[in-house]
């Protein structure tokens, strides 16, 4: 069978087609007569003007890697030395202004230096190749082809999107490339159209690739049913499944194959369970000589090493904390909490995604840690319950690591109204958008909305750079009172 996928055309019959009763719509094979130009890459996050550094003056000559090389890895052009020092003077830019907004809520007169040390930035052990998690998109290609799988420059208001290879980025994996290009010429096979518009029609969607440091891969593909009846679903499945473990795909290697039924835009696995078609459930990592299990839709940093290098600082940083209690809230599948268990007493983890619970539960379990206990739920639900019920003998200590839409407001006034809590480790990948606004109700000596705990202030901060050629690195910044 492998030599006949290797010829220029090739016909597939699944065995399913022989099975199920279906419309004469869905009775086909699969059939390729060339090799079209490959698009790989990720979907953009709309970037602060103000923040970027400024694009070539000739961007619009540019070559079609090279725009969105700009607009995904926009430091790409320069040394990762000089990309370190880049983003050392932005988070300083950052911090001189969280000051300044505190200097308006007391008494104190704002100065242009910081109040506290902001530490060297912690580089990243690995500078390319280094995601572990990437998202491709589906779109019109700059060939006219709607079947191509890549990410996007332009704009829907404009009407000028078009998906672009991504072959060069630099913080792509080989393997991620691989499996985007194979999942490419899977849909160019298909008789189903794309689903570039949730209300326009079409089946197939992005795909997102997860991996490991041992290559270990996890692909799950996004599918809108539109009126197809399961049946017919069932035939897309089981030619999915042949070409990634029978066709051309299968030189991926796939470990996991996962397919989520949506008509929605992002859609949980409570909403929608992520069907596996093939291989296992789950992959693994280790961090700091624990291991990880990493579910499809659990979160886990996209950068194993400099995970490494951020939680050995936030373990730096709460050293002078050793014993008690610790809570991590929004822990994830149990990172940061298991990798400090050894120093604390007790760690409790705070977590909405109900699988990401699961694994961490698991994880504390592989890991032979005893100590930590995992709550599942929206923080702001959980947390403020919780603390009624905390014994704080021994101390107690907060960890959060929001997402870009930072800490619920119930979240953080729980954690201020708590006296036993003296310190709190912020992690933010933004320190710029919500979480500033974190930054002054914790800070902030001006009560309102019953707030009555004493106020916290920042006394030291370490960018510790995740995402190298990007914008973007996280910014541990600690708060004592």
């Amino acid at each position: 069978m492998s030599r006949a996928y290797e010829t220029m055309r090739l016909h597939l019959t699944w065995p399913l087609l022989k099975q199920a009763v279906i419309t004469p719509k869905t009775c086909f094979s699969y059939s390729v007569t060339s090799r079209c130009a490959v698009n790989t890459g990720c979907k953009l996050v709309k970037r602060r003007k103000e923040r970027k550094p400024k694009l070539p003056a000739d961007w619009h000559t540019l070559s079609w890697e090279e725009r969105p090389a700009d607009t995904v890895t926009p430091l790409w052009r320069m040394s990762y030395a000089e990309q370190l020092q880049w983003k050392q003077e932005q988070q300083h830019k950052i911090l001189l202004e969280m000051t300044k907004q505190l200097a308006q809520d007391s008494m104190h007169p704002f100065s242009n230096d910081l109040r506290f040390p902001l530490l060297p930035i912690v580089a990243s052990p690995v500078s390319d190749g280094y995601r572990n998690k990437s998202t491709f998109s589906v779109n019109v290609g700059v060939d006219g082809n709607p079947k191509t799988v890549g990410f996007y420059i332009g704009t829907g208001k404009a009407g000028n999107i078009v998906c672009v290879h991504g072959d060069h980025l630099l913080n792509m994996p080989s393997k991620h490339k691989m499996v985007a290009r194979h999942y490419e010429d899977f849909i160019r096979l298909s008789p189903l159209k794309p689903c570039i518009l949730l209300h326009d029609g079409g089946h197939w969607r992005e795909i997102t690739i997860r991996t490991n440091s041992t290559s270990h891969t996890m692909a799950i593909v996004y599918f809108h049913p539109q009126t197809l009846t399961p049946e017919e679903i069932a035939v897309h499945k089981a030619a999915l499944v042949e070409y990634f473990t029978q066709g051309p795909g299968s030189v991926c290697q796939l470990d996991s194959l996962y397919f989520q039924e949506t008509t929605m835009t992002r859609c949980s696995h409570k909403q929608s369970p992520y069907q596996l078609l093939h291989g296992q459930s789950h992959i693994f990592e280790e961090v700091l000589g624990f291991r990880f299990r990493i579910s499809a839709d659990s979160f886990f940093q996209v950068n194993r090493g400099a995970a490494e290098a951020l939680y050995k600082t936030v373990a730096e940083m709460n050293r002078a904390c050793v014993g008690g209690t610790l809570l991590d809230v929004c822990c994830g599948t149990g990172a940061i909490g298991i990798s400090l268990s050894p120093q604390m007493e007790r760690v409790i983890g705070i977590e909405l995604i109900e699988q990401a619970v699961e694994d961490a539960r698991f994880n504390a379990a592989l890991n032979r840690v005893h100590n930590c206990e995992y709550l599942s739920g929206k923080a702001e639900v959980v947390l403020p319950n919780l603390m009624a019920t905390l014994n704080s003998d021994g101390g107690l200590t907060a960890v959060v690591n929001p997402s870009r839409a930072g800490l619920h407001y119930r979240v953080v006034r729980a954690l201020r109204n708590h006296p036993a809590i003296r310190r709190l480790v912020y992690i933010s990948c933004k320190p710029d958008g919500e979480a500033m606004r974190n930054f002054k109700e914790l800070c902030s000596s001006d009560y309102k909305r019953k707030i009555i705990g004493e106020a916290f202030k920042p006394t030291v901060a370490v960018p510790v750079d995740l995402f190298p050629h990007t914008l973007h690195c996280e910014l541990v910044l600690v708060f004592e009172r």
